[in-house]
Parts: C-alpha cells; structure tokens; sequence
C-alpha cells in the first residue's frame, strides 16, 4: 500500500482539541505522523488547502436492506454512498429480510461487509425477535458474532416490561440499547406531523406526544437498569427537553438528531409528495431551533444520515400508503453544514464532533474518531465552501427517494480516506 501525505489542511481534531494547519503521513493504512511541513519520500500527495481533514465520520443510523432487499440497496453500494458522502463507518440497522436477530445473520453482515473497500459497516442487532416486539432476540450471541448495539430499527418496542428485560441484558454486554421512539397507539396510521400541515392535506397527524411518550418511559427504565439508553433521531423540542433533563441528573442517556430533521420542518412540505415523508415527521420550525440548540449545548450527541432507500415502485404510491424515509448518506454532512455552519452560529469543532467522537462515546469505541499517530487512517476533508448539485444520476445509492434532488449545496466533503486510500474525491467544482 502506497504511502499517502496529506498537505496544508486545516486539522480539527475534538478528541484531542487539535485546530491547527498540519500535515498528516500515512503508511500501510495508518496515520504514522501529524506535523508541519512534513518530507517524506516515495509517498503520493494530497494538497488540502483550504479544506478541513477531519477525523472519518462514522454514521449511526442507516439501512442498507442486505441481505433480502438488495434491489433497493447492498452493503456495497450503501458503502460507495457512505464514502460519497464522508462517512467511513456506517452502522447498519437490522431492517433487512431476514431480521438480523441472530449471530447468523450478524456472521453474514460481518463477512459481506468486508468484501468491500468503501467503508467500515458496523451491524446493529435486534432488540426482539424479528424487530416484532414480542421475545428478545439473541443479544448475546450477537455481540459475539460483531453486532455493536441493539435497536429494533423503526420499530419501537411497545411493552415497557420487555423493554426493561432488554435493557438488563443489554447492560450486561454492554451494549447501547438504541429505541425509535414512537407510541404506536399515539402514531397510529399517522402520514405527517400533527399540526397545519395534516389538516391542509386531510392527513392523520403524528402529535409530537408520540415521540415523547416512549423518551420519557427509556429514561426512566434506563435510570433503573443503569443500561445505556440511546434516543434515536429526535424530532421535537420537547423531548430534546427531556433528554437535557436526565443528562443533568446524570442518567447514561444519549441521543441524536437525523439531518433533515433541523434542515426541514413541516412548513417545507411542498403537498402529497411521498419524498418529504420521513418518520418522525419534519415537525414545527420551533422544534428545528430546539434541535440546533440541543445540538450546540451538547444534549445531543451525534448528527445521523437516517438513510431510507426505498425503491421508486414502493416509494411513489400514495402518500397514505408509501413507506417513511429518504436516502440521507450522500447529503446528511452537507446539510450540516447548510443548517448549522451556515445557518445558524455554531463551531467547526462542534459540528465534526457530531460526526466523530460523538457517535464514538455513543458506542463506546475509543478506537474510531480520532487523528493520533498509530490510528486507523480513516479522515473526512470538508470544502466548507464547495458549490455542488446532488443529481439522481450522480448518486451512488440504488434508491433514489430524496426531496434534495436539484439542490445546489454550499458546504460538503471534498474527499474520503478509508484506511488509508482516498475512496472518493470531489470532481465539481
């Protein structure tokens, strides 16, 4: 493996605080040294002037539909969009066919995810069996087998009893129980957030309350079970409330919030167009500043794509009847940068933490998220200033339900370094 120098860029580095112009060597995969004005003979350069090098962002919450969906996504092609978009490691939810419930299918997820070079994708167990609320699954084993945290993907786990059995075990291999928090009984057959915008489309609402519901009940049992609860992508201010609330107290709570979710709110939905139904639903502009604010004081922890491809075929029915969820891979670090660095004042250091050591403490792995001699050499570049359109025929996804299509971005990544290779690299200008 040839060596690799990368030159001039701005290093930002949260684990150790590091905000300095450096350069970073690699060799056979690893950083070997992060100095200025670096010489090293027989390596191939880099020049990353006027970008930031960032360690490799790691995305927390993805579907990447193998094995049982692969016309709608692989772990390949899910991991060729990862890399587009500057992540280099994805955790892959058990939304597959079958459910990953047992060390079989995390075996399976585990071997095919090392066939490819794009990225590292870490698989995510089920909580219960088949995600159906019913029998826990094979926790265990599938900690054993590689899985780094449960969750039963978009389904929430309704009995508050097998929650609480969960929790106790998942604590006992120390693995993050990760819950969509959503009162089913409170969702119903909801479409869209609960407010104007489903009585403009005659749409059943998904009160906020739904949301909420299921955070305050796992902060409760997980101040009870000591498990590591984690909230996935929050959606209304209320329960960024909740969770800044048990953090004070000192309840192992974590959480985090999908891009979209503070980019978009429910006065963007243009009408019945199926790809602005995301689950939870974009909610209120007041929710949107409550995330942002969640985001910069530290209550929530992580920015996640949420990346949903559905097929065109399963995607473009009526909006009723139409699955929840967009691809988010390819856009969630630019929208970031949209929402947050552009929008809104927030630090540069903050926002790569969200994508790095963030997710990391999330799932208790020091080893990801960080630029220090003898690590792994995965980095993000950010160009905090590119100009680039997403286009359905630029993306690597299989899917293409994105409302992000057409759109001209300022701000996203400029080039992926996975173990030690630059896997993408910005070709627009």
């Amino acid at each position: 493996m040839a060596r690799l120098l990368i030159r001039n860029g701005r290093v930002i580095d949260p684990a150790s605080k590091l905000d300095e112009r450096l350069d970073i060597l690699i060799d056979e995969g690893y950083i070997e040294r992060v100095e200025a004005n670096i010489e090293a003979a027989h390596a191939e350069v880099f020049d990353a002037e006027g970008l930031i090098v960032a360690p490799g962002f790691i995305d927390l919450r993805a579907r990447l539909r193998e094995p049982g969906l692969e016309h709608a996504e692989t772990i390949e092609s899910g991991a060729k969009a990862a890399a587009a978009g500057g992540f280099t490691i994805v955790c892959a939810l058990p939304q597959t066919q079958p459910v990953n419930d047992s060390a079989t299918v995390t075996s399976f997820l585990v071997d095919r995810a090392a066939r490819q070079s794009y990225a590292t994708v870490l698989p995510i167990g089920a909580i219960t069996q088949g995600t159906e609320g019913e029998q826990l699954a094979e926790i265990g084993s599938m900690k054993a087998a590689g899985a780094v945290a449960v969750s039963d993907g978009d389904n929430t786990v309704m009995s508050a009893a097998l929650m609480r059995r969960a929790m106790r075990y998942a604590a006992s291999f120390d693995l993050t129980v990760i819950d969509h928090c959503e009162d089913v009984t409170l969702a119903a057959d909801g479409s869209v957030h609960d407010g104007l915008l489903s009585t403009r489309l005659g749409l059943t609402g998904i009160p906020g309350s739904a949301e909420e519901t299921i955070v305050g009940r796992d902060i409760i049992l997980s101040g009870e079970t000591g498990a590591r609860f984690h909230a996935a992508h929050l959606s209304t201010a209320a329960a960024v409330a909740m969770i800044r609330r048990a953090k004070a107290e000192g309840k192992p709570v974590t959480a985090e919030v999908a891009a979209h979710q503070f980019v978009l709110t429910a006065d963007d939905v243009p009408g019945y167009d199926s790809n602005y139904k995301v689950q939870p639903p974009l909610r209120e502009p007041a929710d949107a500043r409550a995330l942002i604010e969640g985001l910069l004081d530290g209550t929530i922890d992580a920015v996640v794509s949420d990346h949903s491809p559905h097929t065109g075929n399963v995607k473009m029915q009526e909006f009723e009847s139409c699955p929840f969820g967009i691809t988010g891979l390819e856009t969630a670090v630019a929208l970031a940068i949209e929402g947050l660095l552009h929008g809104a004042e927030f630090p540069v250091m903050r926002l790569v933490e969200l994508f790095t050591t963030g997710p990391a403490a999330v799932l208790r792995r020091v080893d990801m998220g960080r630029i220090e001699k003898g690590a792994v050499a995965n980095l993000t570049l950010l160009d905090l200033e590119r100009k680039w359109k997403f286009t359905p025929e630029g993306t690597h996804s299989i899917s293409r339900n994105s409302p992000f299509y057409g759109k001209t971005f300022r701000g996203g990544a400029a080039a992926t370094v996975y173990c030690g290779r630059v896997v993408w690299r910005a070709t627009e200008a």
